[in-house]
């Protein structure tokens, strides 16, 4: 079986959506039986494109010939005819996009989506990214052969906003690396406190520092907490990293707080390790992996109602409404080293994300793709009772 899949963002992307394809395509390629063609733009970064690991079934494809129309036009519509040219049988968009064209192309198709946060929540978006990013969404799910949601809650949204029948969504949760389970080499994790001056007692957060993401609120929760608790924000930086900032500097908190960014992939989970407990304030996620990875390297979580938050962490994660900084910081207290119980819910929190770690999200998708018929030859339309 010959699947092709989007691979921009698993060259290009450090956060979610190039975590996802690259750890899905690292477990597809396990099976021998595919071959697996990764199309990108370009060969983006060496550090996101070196995490795919070297397999006889799995090779990298870019653009053919001189891209009069550029990168984008390639992607999103010319690149179907060079599918049809390397024999792929099916084309997976493992980013809520699909080239069109690709229905009446006898090639099948498959799409993840991952979250439609524009839509229920335009307000973090500029305006003409939010009628992009839809027309791009409605446009998949006309493509599409199967739709995969990687959560209830965005398989809910998919329906409801998309307008479609909910036996058209598959739900099949994302993989979590197996490294954040394994504890990291002591010596390593003292590299990563020195090279980044970690203080002794800190909270996490992993995720882009964005206004959604809400970590504003860990900030103020600070005053609420000991004075030896620090929070340590681990992501990609955006203008509101300034509101944050200035924030912590005009409220006397900026030494507790450190912001962080260009964290490698084999230091990650040594912040996970020397954490004290993970927070998690966004407002609205599809999913929220961050919440595992934590769960997985041992950490109690405290996150916010009001998405999917809950069905990541479980009954024995803390939730509180997301604009609520005592109540916050009281649940960080609740969770912190040496607080009543808290071994017992990290070890019913870790029993209940193994529903997340044995999903085998490898193994799903390759029977959803073993259940799409294939037409008799790549160039043949699709019937009309098919469309």
């Amino acid at each position: 079986m010959i699947i092709g899949f989007d691979a921009k963002r698993i060259v290009r992307n450090r956060t979610g959506l190039g975590s996802y394809g690259r750890t899905l395509v690292n477990d597809l390629s396990l099976h021998d039986d595919l071959q697996l063609r990764l199309y990108a733009p370009d060969a983006g970064h060496d550090d996101m494109r070196l995490q795919v690991k070297d397999r006889p079934n799995l090779t990298f494809c870019y653009p053919e010939g001189h891209l009069l129309l550029g990168k984008s036009y390639w992607r999103s519509r010319s690149i179907v005819s060079q599918l049809q040219r390397d024999g792929v049988q099916i084309y997976h968009g493992l980013s809520g996009e699909l080239p069109a064209g690709i229905r009446h192309s006898g090639i099948r198709s498959v799409v993840t989506i991952h979250d439609l946060i524009f839509m229920r929540h335009p307000e973090y978006y500029h305006w003409i990214d939010t009628k992009l990013y839809e027309w791009k969404f409605r446009q998949a799910i006309r493509e599409a052969d199967s739709i995969v949601a990687i959560s209830e809650c965005t398989r809910r949204d998919i329906c409801e906003l998309g307008n479609i029948d909910e036996d058209r969504v598959t739900v099949i949760y994302q993989s979590c690396a197996p490294r954040f389970s394994t504890e990291p080499d002591v010596k390593l994790m003292e590299q990563v406190r020195r090279k980044y001056r970690l203080p002794h007692r800190f909270i996490l957060n992993v995720g882009s520092i964005e206004e959604r993401k809400n970590v504003l609120l860990a900030v103020r929760a600070l005053h609420h907490l000991p004075e030896d608790v620090s929070l340590v924000v681990v992501g990609r930086r955006t203008g509101y990293t300034e509101k944050v900032r200035q924030y912590a500097e005009s409220h006397m908190l900026a030494h507790r707080v450190f912001m962080l960014q260009g964290i490698t992939d084999e230091e990650l989970p040594a912040f996970y390790h020397l954490a004290d407990a993970f927070v998690y304030p966004s407002r609205y996620e599809g999913f929220g992996i961050p919440i595992i990875e934590a769960i997985s390297a041992g950490l109690p979580v405290v996150a916010c109602t009001g998405s999917c938050l809950e069905e990541a962490g479980g009954p024995d994660s803390l939730y509180v409404d997301p604009d609520a900084d005592e109540d916050f910081a009281a649940a960080v207290g609740q969770v912190l080293s040496g607080a009543p119980g808290r071994q017992q819910r990290i070890e019913r929190s870790q029993e209940y994300i193994t529903r997340f770690r044995n999903a085998d999200a490898a193994g799903h998708f390759v029977s959803l793709y073993s259940s799409l018929p294939f037409l008799q030859s790549s160039g043949k339309s699709r019937t009309r009772r098919e469309q």
